[in-house]
Order: structure tokens, then sequence, then C-alpha cells
């Protein structure tokens, strides 16, 4: 404005200043806003200077839709190799953009109104309850990310009121006693396949529950002073266990000096991501049909899966007295928050206790 109309001892506009009135709103508006960042910068006890606090309050959100946003986590996904989340990122993506027929939106537009129509959407559709509740994670997962980006304000965050945990049931029971875990180590077979088949079983018991992807890309590197340690695929989550001499066992049965990897499910020739996720999926297939024979055999009450093994063993455990805390540890959970805050006080030998339960 021209410095004529300003009056610099009462720092206003003079009142003969055109569009007096409408600057003083913009000015109270302003005032309000620089307010509101310094009470909450001095809360949260944050020093700033006078530049620093018009670079904050300046800082504009970003202007992402939510298909944007979930586009560049699959790809962010996919670069880290974590194609099991990735996928299932994209399985929600996909159920959004059928429901919406659009993701041109933005997450503020994703109200509890909003989340009721997609959830009775997605059963009017035929999804069973868990789905629900997992593709309703997901989105919510996402959302958080896109707060902690600065791409959507955390006060319309719809999560604190609309409970995704409400649309949780009770799954079919998949652990089995140790009774029956020792009669499928104890199988007889003349089928090399059969018996690699029990062999997974056994190893995913033995060593920590490990999921049947993480055996896959399983190589001599992932053994450091007589402890398995790897990178869970699901979570990106650093796992440490200690091989059981029966674990130990099996991985020299299936050395092979023209192989990287312990197991004989990849190989050298498996080199793009896409060979080796076919690879594994095949493998899985054949190897869930031969337990599920096996078990139907030995009349386990359960269909028997690579997954059986690794419910079990933490089941077996935590029947054992081992705290639900250290099984978490063990076995990779990253959703278990809560335990996650401490799960990195416990020490190895609380580790090698947990794991002696399973001998």
């Amino acid at each position: 404005m021209n410095p004529a109309y300003w009056d610099f001892g009462k720092n206003e506009p003079k009142p003969q200043c055109p569009n007096r009135d409408w600057l003083e709103i913009l000015i109270a508006e302003r005032t309000k806003t620089y307010t509101e960042k310094i009470l909450e910068l001095t809360a949260m006890r944050r020093d700033f200077t006078a530049k620093s606090l018009i670079e904050k309050v300046n800082t504009k959100n970003q202007l992402k839709n939510v298909g944007d946003m979930f586009l560049e986590q699959i790809q962010q996904l996919k670069e880290e190799e974590r194609r099991g989340y990735m996928l299932s990122v994209k399985q929600v993506y996909n159920s959004l953009l059928k429901f919406n027929k659009h993701l041109d939106i933005y997450f503020s537009d994703i109200d509890i109104n909003w989340l009721k129509r997609y959830e009775a959407w997605l059963k009017k559709e035929g999804t069973a309850c868990n789905t629900i509740g997992i593709r309703l994670r997901t989105l919510r997962a996402v959302y958080n990310i896109a707060i902690e980006k600065n791409i959507v304000k955390a006060e319309y965050y719809p999560f604190k009121e609309y409970k995704v945990s409400k649309l949780h049931k009770e799954t079919v029971k998949r652990a089995i006693s140790k009774a029956d875990i020792n009669k499928i180590l104890h199988y007889q077979s003349s089928n090399k396949y059969t018996i690699f088949s029990i062999d997974l079983f056994a190893f995913t018991y033995y060593a920590g529950g490990i999921n049947f992807v993480d055996i896959a890309y399983l190589t001599k590197d992932n053994i450091i002073n007589d402890k398995l340690t790897y990178i869970r695929r699901k979570t990106g989550k650093l796992i440490k266990v200690p091989l059981q001499p029966q674990a130990i066992g099996l991985i020299k049965k299936y050395e092979n000096k023209n192989s990287p990897y312990l197991f004989p499910v990849l190989f050298a020739y498996h080199r793009t991501e896409q060979q080796k996720a076919n690879r594994v999926h095949k493998v899985i297939t054949y190897v869930n049909k031969r337990l599920k024979a096996i078990g139907e055999k030995l009349k386990i009450p359960i269909t028997l899966t690579t997954y059986v093994a690794r419910h079990s063993q933490a089941t077996i455990m935590k029947k054992a007295g081992v705290p639900t805390s250290v099984i978490c540890e063990i076995m990779g959970h990253s959703s278990e928050k809560v335990t996650q805050i401490y799960l990195d006080s416990f020490d190895n030998e609380q580790v090698d206790e947990a794991m002696k339960n399973l001998l």
C-alpha cells in the first residue's frame, strides 16, 4: 500500500486509506496465524527467531491428492524391495479407485462419513470383515504418512473417531500343539519334494517363525556368529535369532556351493524381482499343497501350511511363559507398536533362552 495511508504511530491503516476494512481483516488474520504458531512452538519448548517463525508460518501444505500419495508409496516400497507390502498397498489403491471412481481427492475429503460409505461398499462387495480391516488399516497408514509429510493437517485425521479395531474378528485357529509338531517333523516319506516341504516347515519352526519368503532369500551372509540375521521383507525390520542345532542341520543338508542361497527355492538365474517373486509363489504353493496332504494323513485338526509352523512356535513359547514382547522381537511384529518401544532392551540371552522352549 502507499505509505501515505499508513499511520506509523498507531501501526495501522489511516481512516482515509482505500480498502481499510479489508486490510484490517487481513492484518487480524495474519496476526492470529503468527500468534497460534508462537503458542505452538512455546508449548513444544522449541526456540525460534523472527526469520524461522516467518518460514514456519509460510510453509504451505503440499498439494498432493490421495491417488498421487498412494502411487508414491507403491513406488517407494517397490524400490525398497518390500514386494509383499507393496502389493497390499496396491490392492487398497485399486479398491479405493473402484469405490470412488477416481482418487483426485485430498486427504481432508476423507472424513468419518466417507470411511463409513467405503466400509459399507466393501461389505456389499462381499469382502470379509478382517479383509476390510486390513484395507482400512492400510489407508490409515498412508494417511499418517501424509500428515508426516505435511500434505494434510492432523486436525482432519478421521481415525480418532472412526475405529478400525471394530472390524477385527477372531480367525480360524492356526496353531497346533507341540505333539502335533513332532508328528510332522518325524513324518517319513521317500518323496524328496515331500521331505523338502517338511524341512521348510521345520526350519520355520526352529528359526523363530521365519516367513517362507524370507527363507527363500536367505544366503550365507545371513549367518553371523551362529545367529540368523536378516531384514524381514514384509516390514523391513532387522531380525536376529539364535540358530538351533536342528536349524543348522537343515542348512547343511541343503548346502550347495554353486548357489548363493541356503535353500533350493531361488537360484542364481532368478535375477529380476519379478522372476524371484514368481518362483517363490510357485514353490510355496507346491509346499503348502504337500503339507496339507501330510496334515490330512496325520489327522492334524487344521489345514497344514508353513504359516502354521510360524503361528505354532509363537503359541508354544507363550504357553511356556515367554513374554509377548520377546516373541514379537523374535518374529518381527512391527505392528505391535506398544511393545516395540522397549523391545530393543531385551538382551540376546533372553532371546536364546526363549528359543530353547522349542526344543
